[in-house]
């Protein structure tokens, strides 16, 4: 799953693809948790095992795309 961030007064989005055990709901609940707090950074970690922090108040949106793995293509698409 792939989940873009906007951050506020940056021209750029950050995107992270997720490993492949995080659910869209259980993400939707850990962002919702990150605002509700109001301070501190939304901690991701991609397939790779890195680790992504963007800090709450500067979130603009986020964005996931679970539909991600299907569009594929390339030597290592799935068919």
């Amino acid at each position: 799953m792939e989940v873009r961030i906007g951050v506020t007064q940056a021209p750029r989005e950050i995107e992270v693809e997720l490993a492949d055990g995080v659910g869209p709901d259980e993400l939707v609940a850990q962002v919702d948790q990150a605002i509700a707090k109001g301070t501190g950074l939304l901690w991701l970690a991609d397939r790779r095992g890195r680790r992504v922090g963007v800090p709450v108040a500067k979130l603009a949106y986020v964005e996931l795309d679970t539909a991600a793995d299907l569009r594929r293509v390339g030597f290592g698409a799935a068919v």
